[in-house]
């Protein structure tokens, strides 16, 4: 099976996540896509907006449901930080010999990839699927191992989704169904009851 790895913090996650993996399960020759929720990313600078793993991966439990052709993939949870992305590929690959993993990562990553650890490496590998993000234009790639999608895009992200919510506005129709619903009650992101 080709296995697609969408890596983020879902903090929280919205559908614009979700469009984008089930269009690349469906499109773009994955088997399936696992939504592999990251800990702590080395390169991200506010890590104490982050909310706990248990409430992030609660989100994405709830997100996913019994969706065909996606998972939700944890692992990252049990494996040391910072957590790299080559650590964790090579993780999936020993652990599920008879799948091939590929590296999916949004336009915007691509641009600052150079800095990942052993980069080079996870080209090689396990290969890169890009995908459009808003402002971030891909140009022409002539790496191997790189695939450039033209999924489509949703121009918002989760900040956008905390600020909102941190105003009191109704994100509901931003957020999976059960994630608002899961947000409030246990008053995460500024909500109130």
């Amino acid at each position: 099976m080709i296995i697609g790895i969408l890596g983020g913090s879902f903090n929280p996650v919205h559908i614009g996540h979700l469009m984008l993996a089930s269009y690349l399960q469906q499109f773009c020759g994955f088997d399936e896509v696992w939504l592999n929720l990251s800990p702590l990313n080395p390169l991200k600078s506010n890590p104490e907006e982050l909310i706990p793993d248990v409430q992030r991966l609660a989100m994405l439990d709830l997100a996913i449901g019994d969706t065909k052709g996606l998972k939700v993939c944890d692992i990252e949870l049990s494996m040391p930080k910072p957590s790299y992305t080559i650590n964790t590929l090579r993780y999936l690959e020993k652990r599920y010999p008879r799948h091939q993993f590929k590296l999916i990562i949004g336009s915007d990553n691509w641009k600052i990839f150079d800095h990942w650890k052993d980069s080079e490496a996870i080209l090689s590998d396990f290969g890169v699927v890009i995908y459009p993000r808003p402002g971030y234009p891909v140009g022409t790639v002539y790496d191997d191992g790189v695939d450039v999608v033209n999924a489509p895009t949703a121009d918002i992200s989760s900040t956008f989704i905390r600020k909102a919510l941190s105003r009191g506005k109704d994100m509901n129709y931003f957020l999976p169904a059960g994630v608002y619903d899961y947000i409030k009650k246990n008053e995460l992101y500024g909500t109130k009851h």
